[in-house]
C-alpha cells in the first residue's frame, strides 16, 4: 500500500510554510527534495565518517571508501545493469555527457560526421555536441516532435545516414513529460551500426529503468533529481564503448603509475574518475537510491501516474490553460501558459504567493521552445511525495492568476 502521507513525513522541508502558506513543491523536474535518511547520511558523512577515499589505510578512509564504492553497485541495480564496472560515478548528467563528448566522440568524429538529436533535448545534451560542431565541423541533425509532443522512433532511425556517428536522445522530456521509446531507437540505430546515448535525468526518477533491456551504449543520471544531493550522479557505459573511451580528466585515482616519460592509466571505470570525488554527495545518492528501491520504483511510477491523470482532468476543465505536450502515457510533468499576456514569470510569482513552487522559463530547452512557438512556460513537475490536494491548491492559484491577468 502506497502511503503518501507516510512518505511526506520523511521529507522535513514539506512541513514548512512559504509566504504564510503550506509549501506545495512542484519543481521536482529541476531538483527534488531530500528525505531525512539522505540528510542524516550527509550529516554523518561530514560529522563522523569523513576522509578521502582510495588513498588511505586508516579506519576512516577505509570506511569512506567502502561506502563510496558501494554506490556503484547500487546504481547498477537501480538501472538494471549486470556489472557495476560499467558505472562511472560523477557529478551528474552534465559531466557524464561531456565525458562522452570529450572522451569518446571527440577523438573519433571528423568534419561532416553527424549527431542525431531530438528537438526536446535539454541543453546538457545539446551544448557538448555544439562544441564538436564548432571545433571539429560535426553536423547536428534535429528530429522534431509531433503536435502532441511525441517523438516517432522511426523518424529518429530514418534520420541516421552514412555519416551518422551517434544518436543522443532524452528518455523523458523535462518540458513535455514525453516518454521516448529509447529501446526502439537503440535497436534501429544499432542495426545501422550507430551507438546511442540516453539522457536519463528525468526518466530514472519517474519510472523503472532497465538498461539491459534498452540496450543503449550510454545512459546518464543525476543524483539531485533522484532525491539525493547535488553534485552526484553516474553514467552507464557499455563495455565496448568503455574500451574505446579515452580519459576526459587527468589526476589522481585514474592512474596506476606516473613517470617522467609516461603514464599508465587505471582500469575502467576508475580510469574515468580523476581527483577527489564528491564523496559524501555520492554516498548520499546511494542512500536515496536505496530509499526509492525500498518504496518500489513501480509503486512510485503508479502514484505519479495517478497524479498525472488527476492533474490532466483538472486542467481539461480550465479552457484558458494551454498545456504544452499531450502525449499519452507522459510523465507527471505539465508545462503550460495562460491565455492573455501574462508571462510565465508573472504566473510563477503569483503561485509563489500561494506557497506553490513551479518553474518558469525555457527549462534549458530553448530549441523546443522555438519549435513550440512560446518564449517561456510555467512547469509543474511532480514527485513521489505530491498529492491530489496539492493539485487542487495549484488549480486554485491558477484561477487567481486568470482573474488577475485576463
Amino acid at each position: 500500500m502506497y502511503d503518501v502521507q507516510n512518505i511526506r513525513s520523511d521529507f522535513p522541508i514539506l512541513s514548512r510554510e512559504v509566504n504564510g502558506k503550506p509549501l506545495v513543491y512542484l519543481d521536482n523536474g529541476a531538483s527534488a527534495q531530500k528525505p531525512q535518511v539522505v540528510i542524516d547520511a550527509v550529516t554523518r558523512g561530514y560529522a563522523e565518517e569523513y576522509a578521502n577515499v582510495h588513498r588511505g589505510l586508516h579506519y576512516l578512509s577505509n570506511l569512506a571508501t567502502e561506502k563510496y564504492e558501494a554506490v556503484r553497485g547500487k546504481v547498477a541495480r537501480f538501472l538494471g545493469v549486470p556489472s557495476e564496472d560499467s558505472i562511472i560515478l560523477n557529478s551528474g548528467t552534465t559531466e557524464g555527457i561531456n565525458m562522452v563528448a570529450y572522451g569518446w566522440a571527440m577523438p573519433r568524429f571528423e568534419a561532416g560526421d553527424e549527431i542525431v538529436l531530438s528537438i526536446m533535448e535539454h541543453h546538457a545534451n545539446i551544448v557538448p555536441w555544439h562544441f564538436l560542431r564548432e571545433r571539429q565541423g560535426v553536423v547536428i541533425k534535429w528530429v522534431d516532435v509531433d503536435t502532441n509532443g511525441d517523438l516517432d522512433p522511426q523518424k529518429v532511425i530514418d534520420a541516421i545516414g552514412p555519416k551518422t556517428k551517434l544518436v543522443a536522445v532524452t528518455h523523458m522530456s523535462n518540458v513535455l513529460g514525453t516518454v521516448v521509446d529509447v529501446k526502439a531507437i537503440t535497436e534501429g540505430a544499432h542495426a545501422k551500426g550507430v551507438p546511442v546515448l540516453v539522457d536519463g535525468s528525468q526518466s530514472a526518477v519517474h519510472m523503472p529503468v532497465n538498461i539491459s533491456d534498452i540496450g543503449c551504449d550510454f545512459y546518464a543520471i543525476t543524483g539531485h533529481k533522484l532525491y539525493g544531493p547535488s553534485g552526484s550522479g553516474a553514467i552507464y557505459v557499455s563495455p565496448e564503448r568503455m574500451a574505446e573511451m579515452r580519459p576526459f580528466l587527468g589526476g589522481g585515482d585514474m592512474i596506476k603509475d606516473v613517470r617522467r616519460d609516461g603514464v599508465d592509466y587505471n582500469d575502467a571505470p576508475m580510469k574515468f574518475e580523476a581527483g577527489t570525488p564528491g564523496i559524501v554527495q555520492t554516498i548520499g545518492m546511494g542512500v536515496a537510491l536505496d530509499y526509492m528501491m525500498d518504496i518500489g520504483l513501480d509503486n512510485i511510477a503508479a502514484h505519479e501516474a495517478s497524479l498525472r491523470d488527476y492533474t490532466k482532468s483538472k486542467f481539461d476543465g480550465l479552457n484558458w490553460v494551454q498545456v504544452q505536450g499531450q502525449s499519452a502515457g507522459k510523465g507527471a510533468i505539465f508545462s503550460f501558459t495562460l491565455e492573455g499576456a501574462a508571462h510565465a514569470h508573472d504566473i510563477s510569482t503569483v503561485l509563489d504567493k500561494k506557497g506553490v513552487a513551479v518553474r518558469a522559463g525555457s527549462h534549458c530547452a530553448m530549441p523546443l521552445m522555438d519549435h513550440m512557438g512560446v518564449p517561456a512556460t510555467c512547469r509543474a513537475s511532480f514527485g513521489m511525495y505530491n498529492t491530489t490536494e496539492e493539485v487542487d491548491v495549484l488549480v486554485e492559484a491558477l484561477e487567481l492568476c486568470h482573474e488577475l491577468f485576463s
